[in-house]
């Protein structure tokens, strides 16, 4: 199966809140949670903080999108000409948000008008007529856009390819299928197929059916090694797949009772499998550690149903704790800590609304930790981080923090 797609230009565009999709994170109501403190406060203009953040964590502000859910985040370097980077956000009413930091402060830049949810991103140098690394996201609709970036800040896309009828849902960008020469997009659609989609070098780019899928795939990742993918799978699979002369080859490591909707990837040692972790529908978090022969799945947490967001990465001063953290339609972040090989759960902040991902970064140096970004059905972009000085000895840190939060005339 082939198809041929051409090109059409799209300038950025700025979008109001349309109506609400049924599928995608849109707000129902509100929980009973921290909130800003005060409503005119803007995080474009200043450091935004929230209540309600765990001892020893700051919850701040990156955008309040309300009613309109925010359906994925990753933190990305669009804007190669920032050292920090920025962090990518796509709504329910098909905008893809990119969020600048300066400070504190995030600008937010909106680019495309969809008008249905996005779900899907991408990032890598895949389109030999643009500079630098490119941008791609899809959703409900079907559409694949590629998203550029500009040494004056700008943003511009465009529609590249199309499967009317399919669901975008997840999306990987690298020189993965040996068959093509070059690197390409990987498209997991609803109903499953797996697509990629390739520039032919003219502007334009070619989408190939590369196999049919048993379920949709709702998260995926690519590991270091730019070959193998880590996929999680409505059909409670969490699998990995690499492509080869005779297509999609897959090795399942766990079969859940229950769909498999999230993952992340723990600590990688230099030619060897890296510990991945998992989430399933049901309420079970899971640790996949690759064995001589085989894998082994622990289940390292039994809480509500519905978890919809699962990171990796220093949540704690102490280096040696092994960290996650997750959220869901529970609203809480909680944070799981393996100490002496028992596991115990924190909770570092309860959002508005029910949770939907979950984004892990470095964008804070006054600390030793990794920060967390959240979103989902509350509407906004937060970002958690530790207090500064935490896991850092001997450092000078002042007593009132970012007391000219806010304050325009710094």
């Amino acid at each position: 199966m082939h198809f041929s797609v051409g090109q059409l230009s799209l300038s950025a565009l700025c979008i109001s809140s349309l109506c609400l999709s049924c599928v995608a994170p849109t707000r129902a109501g509100h929980m009973e949670s921290a909130d800003t403190k005060s409503s005119t406060e803007n995080p474009a203009k200043g450091l935004v903080e929230l209540d309600g953040a765990a001892q020893g964590w700051r919850a701040s502000l990156v955008l309040d999108n309300d009613p309109v859910g925010i359906w994925r985040m990753e933190p990305l370097q669009i804007f190669p000409q920032y050292a920090t980077p920025e962090v990518i956000g796509l709504d329910d009413n098909g905008t893809c948000w990119v969020m600048v930091s300066y400070s504190g402060k995030w600008t937010p830049q909106r680019v495309l008008a969809d008008g249905a949810w996005l779900g899907g991103i991408a990032f890598g140098d895949i389109d030999p007529q643009a500079t630098g690394q490119e941008l791609y996201v899809g959703g409900k609709k079907g559409v694949l856009y590629q998203v550029r970036s500009y040494d004056d800040g700008g943003l511009d896309g465009r529609r590249i390819a199309s499967f009317p009828g399919l669901e975008i849902h997840t999306l990987i960008a690298g020189d993965v299928d040996p068959v093509n020469d070059g690197a390409e997009v990987l498209v997991f659609t609803r109903p499953g197929g797996l697509y990629r989609v390739a520039p032919k070098g003219d502007g334009d780019f070619t989408s190939t059916l590369i196999g049919e899928l048993p379920g949709r795939i709702r998260d995926a990742i690519l590991l270091s090694d730019g070959k193998t993918i880590v996929t999680a799978s409505r059909n409670g699979q969490v699998a990995l797949l690499k492509l080869n002369a005779n297509g999609p080859q897959w090795q399942i490591i766990h079969q859940s009772d229950a769909g498999c909707g999230r993952l992340a990837i723990g600590k990688t040692t230099a030619g060897e499998m890296p510990t991945i972790y998992s989430s399933g529908d049901n309420g079970r978090i899971f640790k996949h550690t690759e064995g001589a022969n085989s894998w082994s799945t622990e289940t390292i947490y039994s809480g509500p149903l519905g978890p919809r967001g699962l990171v990796a990465g220093q949540f704690d001063a102490d280096p040696t704790v092994e960290t996650i953290a997750i959220f869901g339609y529970s609203g809480r972040v909680e944070k799981l800590s393996n100490r002496n090989g028992v596991w115990e759960s924190t909770t570092l902040f309860s959002d508005r609304d029910r949770g939907h991902w979950l984004s892990v970064l470095e964008i804070d140096g006054r600390n030793n930790t990794d920060e967390i970004m959240l979103s989902g059905y509350g509407a906004r972009m937060v970002l958690l981080s530790m207090t500064p000085g935490s896991g850092v000895n001997e450092l000078a840190v002042p007593v009132e923090l970012d007391r000219h939060a806010n304050r325009t005339d710094q």
